[in-house]
C-alpha cells in the first residue's frame, strides 16, 4: 500500500490453510512489493500515461471515442502488463526472501496450487493485473529450484 504499508488480507491464511511456509511466501511477495515501491512506480506510470493520452487527444484532434481507443490500447498494451510484471517480479523476489529466511522456496509454488484448485479467474491472463495461476506455478517452479540453495543455506 501506499506508504509502504504492508497488508495481508486474512481470510487468505482460512480459506488455503496456509502453513507456515505458505504464509512465508505471501509475506515475501507483499514485502517485495513494498521494498520494489510498486504502488508508487504505478503512481507514477499512471500520470505519465494520462498526461500522454491528454497531449495525444489535443495534438491529434481525437473524438472522445478515438480518446476511449487510445485509453484502452494505453490500458492493454502498457498498463496491464506492467501489473503483471510488478507480480510476477514480487514472486520472484519474495521466494527469494523466504529461502534467505529458512522456508522452503517451493512452499510458494503450492500456494497457488492451493488458489487454482479455489478456481482461477474467468478473465483470460492478457486482460488481467495478475498472472494466471498456471504462470505462476510454471514461474515458481523456475524460481524455487535456483534459490533452493539459500535455502539450503539458511538451514545449516
Amino acid at each position: 500500500m501506499p506508504g509502504g504499508k504492508i497488508v495481508v488480507y486474512t481470510g487468505i491464511i482460512d480459506a488455503l490453510q496456509l502453513t507456515d511456509g505458505e504464509l512465508a511466501a505471501v509475506m515475501g511477495h507483499e514485502i517485495s512489493h513494498a521494498l520494489k515501491e510498486h504502488c508508487r512506480e504505478q503512481a507514477s506510470k499512471q500520470y505519465i500515461q494520462q498526461t500522454g493520452i491528454s497531449v495525444v487527444t489535443q495534438v491529434a484532434g481525437l473524438s472522445e471515442t478515438g480518446q476511449a481507443v487510445l485509453a484502452l490500447g494505453v490500458q492493454y498494451g502498457i498498463t496491464l502488463p506492467f501489473s503483471r510484471e510488478c507480480e510476477t517480479e514480487a514472486d520472484n523476489m519474495g521466494t527469494e526472501l523466504m529461502a534467505r529466511a529458512g522456508y522452503d522456496p517451493h512452499d510458494a509454488i503450492s500456494v497457488w496450487e492451493k488458489m487454482n484448485k479455489l478456481g482461477s479467474s474467468p478473465l483470460p491472463e492478457i486482460l488481467s493485473t495478475h498472472p494466471s495461476n498456471e504462470s505462476r506455478i510454471k514461474n515458481l517452479t523456475g524460481i524455487a529450484e535456483k534459490v533452493d540453495p539459500l535455502y539450503k543455506e539458511a538451514k545449516r
